[in-house]
């Protein structure tokens, strides 16, 4: 997704220079935010294509912004972090992002990681819609419905319902699920991602989170939707 708007929030006027230089030398265009409040306000306006968020800014905390944007927006959020344990990780997907680096960072890491996150948000032309149990699911307009009610899912949960949507039925493994959602050059170091995301999609998808009927846990093996084969339909496009 070449030209793409990138979005960059942090208040260290080196970190941005750096992004914004690089990013150009790739093709990007960049808006940038120093605070909180002008990220969301930036994120609001310009409607960019990816947002790189710090969460150490002056004014609010980054866990904040990821909650605003989140309520009314979907684009893809890579949080930059200075949290290196998984606990910390885990906190800023608990919070809307879809990806993240740790600071210190590899530019090189970092460019991969946005490609893949551009990836998630492109447009599927001519493919079909599937209908399983309460679901709808418009692969081509990347949207989905339970019982006719429109849900809002971020670009990694709705590529993780859409992979076990495309295989309903059927055991998926953690090792398929993590390739197919996150790449074959980043899978590897995704494994905690995987039980983070299925616990938001149960969130929205199932009458009770606690107790799921639709995204099923194979103990030790994977995931699997729930869908009788009579209860799963296939409209092919047009």
């Amino acid at each position: 997704m070449m030209g793409a708007r990138i979005l960059i929030v942090d208040d260290e006027v080196q970190i941005r220079r750096l992004l914004r230089v690089t990013l150009a030398a790739h093709g990007f265009s960049t808006i940038e935010a120093p605070t909180g409040k002008d990220a969301i306000l930036q994120a609001s306006m310009a409607r960019p294509d990816l947002i790189i968020l710090d969460l150490g800014l002056p004014d609010m905390d980054g866990a904040e912004v990821l909650t605003q944007i989140r309520a009314w927006a979907s684009v893809p959020i890579l949080v930059l972090t200075v949290r290196d344990d998984e606990a910390g990780k885990v906190y800023a997907l608990d919070h809307g992002a879809d990806d993240y680096i740790t600071k210190p960072f590899s530019m090189s890491e970092l460019m991969a990681r946005i490609r893949v996150a551009l990836r998630h948000v492109a447009r599927e032309p001519d493919e079909p819609v599937l209908h399983i149990g309460p679901l709808m699911i418009d692969l081509a307009r990347r949207i989905v419905e339970k019982d006719g009610e429109a849900l809002r899912l971020t670009p990694i949960e709705y590529d993780l319902l859409k992979t076990l949507a495309r295989n309903a039925g059927r055991v998926m493994t953690h090792r398929q699920l993590l390739h197919e959602v996150w790449g074959e050059h980043n899978y590897e170091t995704a494994g905690h991602y995987l039980r983070v995301y299925v616990g938001h999609l149960r969130k929205k998808l199932e009458d009770d989170p606690t107790s799921p009927q639709l995204i099923l846990t194979e103990p030790g093996v994977g995931y699997r939707l729930a869908a009788d084969r009579d209860d799963t339909d296939v409209i092919p496009p047009g």
